[in-house]
């Protein structure tokens, strides 16, 4: 049973639950792990916490005589694609939160192939992290700094991508984030006319009131422009959400129906499946069925859907959230691949977003937070028959509780075909809850 690693890496509140000290073990664990195998990458997103936290971690690996490269601010799929396509690193590391709050931060740990580590490879760090790890007075490893590194990242894309999108408006909401810097030189190497905001690298600012969770600021933003598309990432970049040219928010759902059609039709769509998760509407599994893609459900997180996708042969899946996994171009989820992704099919169709998403209907869901003490309440047989009695309201619909990853929050998910209903129910799950 894992402690200190969730559903995306280890992650709480900098300085008091992910404290250098936490960092400095992780980072001697990796380093004594992925020792004699070639040096290990960092990247960090804007955070306040990022460099205090990388710090410790690079010390950490170097006394386990393991090599560092610091490249300093990049998405997290950067770190990912990085380590598997150069191939002289043993791992990556990014620092980040990714959509928490900015108090919040979190070190994610992948192999060199760019995969996330499993939960047995994280189990086996942690008891690493208990261990008395015997480190050598001499052989001590190095710290390199790069920070040009993200320059590859933004040419690879531009590479697999070698659009010409002179002709194309793209409003930008870059969260203050890790993609600051990485989305803008890509759009820009293909020609775009980039109109961004929250670009940044503000450590004050990432993910406050923008980015990706606050869809509706990239939607205003793109009618106010006059864009042809908007993109808006989170924090760390390997989510995105879409705006279309009238202001139609544009999610990971959408974005799957888009890209799964697509695929079908050119005979890339392997297994002719698609991975969501739980949280995937039901009336976008009910529009892929009808159009005869399989629809296979994965438990919230990344990790869980890409473990499917593996199990099942699929090359496309992902989450509500914006988090999309493409394995043609990527081994985890990358926002700026999605979005590119999606703009490729809008030039090969001669579509604008808006027509690529007319006639999706979506089932009205809710989604709240429940700020708890304990997350293992939702395990009390009280409140499962509380949501068991909420659930037979509904008639026709669902509810969905999960204690989240990262946070100390229940999440709450109600979707059903009437919207007052949901809101009430939902409500009154979060009430439970917090009293």
């Amino acid at each position: 049973m894992r402690k200190i690693f969730g559903t995306d890496g280890a992650r709480g509140i900098a300085n008091i639950e992910i404290t250098p000290e936490v960092a400095l073990r992780i980072g001697t664990s990796i380093g004594k792990l992925f020792y004699g195998n070639g040096p290990i990458l960092i990247g960090e997103d804007t955070r306040l916490s990022s460099e205090m936290l990388r710090l410790a971690l690079a010390t950490g690996i170097i006394s386990a005589s393991t090599d560092v490269t610091v490249g300093f601010v990049m998405p997290t799929p950067a770190v990912s694609l990085l380590t598997r396509i150069m191939k002289n690193f043993s791992a990556g590391c990014v620092i980040s939160a990714s959509h928490n709050p900015i108090e919040f931060n979190g070190i994610k740990i992948f192999d060199k192939n760019g995969f996330k580590l499993s939960d047995e490879v994280e189990e086996h760090i942690e008891k690493l992290m208990e261990s008395n790890i015997e480190r050598s007075p001499v052989n001590i490893g190095r710290v390199f700094f790069d920070e040009n590194i993200r320059d590859f990242y933004v040419d690879y894309i531009a590479g697999r991508f070698p659009f010409n999108l002179s002709n194309l408006k793209i409003a930008l909401d870059l969260a203050n984030g890790g993609t600051y810097y990485t989305t803008p030189r890509t759009l820009q190497k293909l020609g775009a006319q980039i109109i961004p905001i929250n670009d940044k690298p503000d450590g004050h600012r990432i993910n406050v009131e923008c980015g990706s969770t606050h869809p509706q600021v990239i939607a205003k933003h793109t009618i106010n422009s006059g864009a042809h598309i908007g993109i808006s990432h989170d924090g760390d970049g390997d989510r995105v959400i879409l705006s279309d040219e009238t202001g139609r928010i544009v999610d990971g759902d959408e974005m799957m129906v888009i890209l799964g059609r697509h695929f079908k039709k050119k005979g890339l769509l392997k297994n002719n499946t698609i991975v969501g998760t739980v949280m995937t509407n039901l009336a976008i599994e009910k529009t892929l069925k009808s159009e005869g893609i399989n629809f296979v459900r994965a438990p919230v997180g990344d990790r869980y859907v890409l473990q499917e996708m593996l199990k099942t042969g699929a090359i496309l899946g992902g989450e509500q959230s914006g988090h999309i996994i493409n394995l043609i171009e990527s081994v985890t989820g990358d926002g700026l691949i999605t979005a590119l992704s999606v703009i490729g099919v809008m030039i090969e169709e001669e579509k604008p977003l808006s027509k690529l998403v007319e006639g999706l209907e979506r089932l009205p869901q809710i989604l709240v937070n429940a700020n708890v003490k304990d997350k293992n309440i939702v395990n009390d047989e009280k409140f499962k028959q509380f949501v068991s009695e909420m659930e037979k309201e509904l008639k026709n619909g669902r509810v969905l509780i999960r204690p989240s990853g990262t946070e100390p929050v229940i999440r709450i998910m109600v979707e059903g075909d009437n919207e007052i209903k949901i809101k009430d129910i939902a409500n009154r799950i979060k009430e439970y809850l917090e009293v």
